[in-house]
């Protein structure tokens, strides 16, 4: 890291392209992108860039170095994130991701949480990805399915996601509903993309029926739920998504086999931090008590 400024310079030429783009970047002259491309040419021994009219284009040398840097810019922002996040209060910026079926429960909670703790920031991330909390892309987060495993890694069980079989009443109205189990073959279907999907219950749907019986097909689960309100099939949904709208009809009660387990996932080097503490309270008791309603 001797060298970082000299690195980062290269970093933001073969980004911007130019000189000037790069000094503006980095808020120097640009005479110093020039003495700093100089500098590690000769250190290096390379050209990293080519020079032209129209600015500066990396050679083969100069972008290896250019993805190397990246990396490390990346890496120390994230960085700076965790150690942001280490303040003995409830304040500052609190990252939390989770799949995004959760968020007509969570975003009520975390709202809540907000008005509880007027100093925090609140980002709720429902990315598809799963979010690297050992590179502080996330404090916190909620995560369906089997229990993770990365390592270093602070998992507590939440709750478990209930989840419904429903059917648009305008489906209904052209297929009827299945008399039992075995007249699931007779019917249509929205479901994953993948055949081989994860879920429980897409599993136990495989099971039943023909994948060609599966005919509105999405990689994401909102895509889904919308397909099945929209009368393309019956599908799977969280019970409180189901059960609140007045559109839907329940194909069968839910079963245990298509219950999902929910995780609570820290870091532990942010695992004891204050603003991690109580958020992680404050979700568990959210759920206390929205199960102390459903009991």
């Amino acid at each position: 890291m001797e060298h970082w400024d000299e690195v980062r310079t290269a970093y933001q030429v073969a980004r911007q392209g130019t000189v000037s783009g790069a000094a503006e970047v980095l808020g120097v002259h640009h005479a110093t992108v020039i003495r700093h491309i100089d500098a590690l040419e000769a250190r290096l021994g390379v050209k990293l860039f080519q020079r032209h009219a129209r600015g500066y284009t990396p050679t083969e040398s100069g972008e290896d170095l250019a993805r190397v840097a990246q990396t490390t810019e990346d890496q120390l922002q994230q960085l700076v994130g965790r150690i942001r996040g280490r303040g003995a209060d409830v304040s500052g910026e609190l990252m939390v991701t989770s799949i995004v079926e959760l968020s007509n429960f969570l975003v009520p909670v975390l709202s809540d949480f907000k008005d509880k703790y007027p100093g925090v920031v609140l980002r709720y991330l429902t990315d598809a990805r799963v979010f690297r909390l050992e590179y502080g892309e996330a404090h916190v987060a909620i995560r369906a399915g089997s229990v993770p495993d990365e390592p270093d890694n602070v998992v507590q069980p939440l709750t478990k996601l209930r989840i419904g079989f429903y059917a648009s009443k305008s489906y209904v109205e052209k297929h009827g509903l299945p008399k039992d189990e075995d007249d699931l073959v007779n019917h249509f279907f929205v479901g994953n993309d993948n055949p081989d999907g994860r879920a429980p219950f897409q599993q136990w749907l495989r099971a039943k029926v023909l994948y060609e019986r599966v005919v509105f097909r999405a990689t994401d689960t909102y895509s889904m739920i919308t397909a099945v309100r929209s009368g393309a099939g019956i599908g799977f949904m969280p019970v409180a998504q189901g059960a609140e709208d007045p559109d839907l009809v329940e194909v069968m009660p839910p079963k245990e086999e298509w219950v999902a387990p929910l995780w609570l996932v820290t870091h532990v080097d942010l695992h004891r931090t204050a603003k991690v503490q109580a958020l992680l309270a404050h979700l568990k008791e959210a759920v206390k008590v929205l199960d102390a309603a459903h009991s």
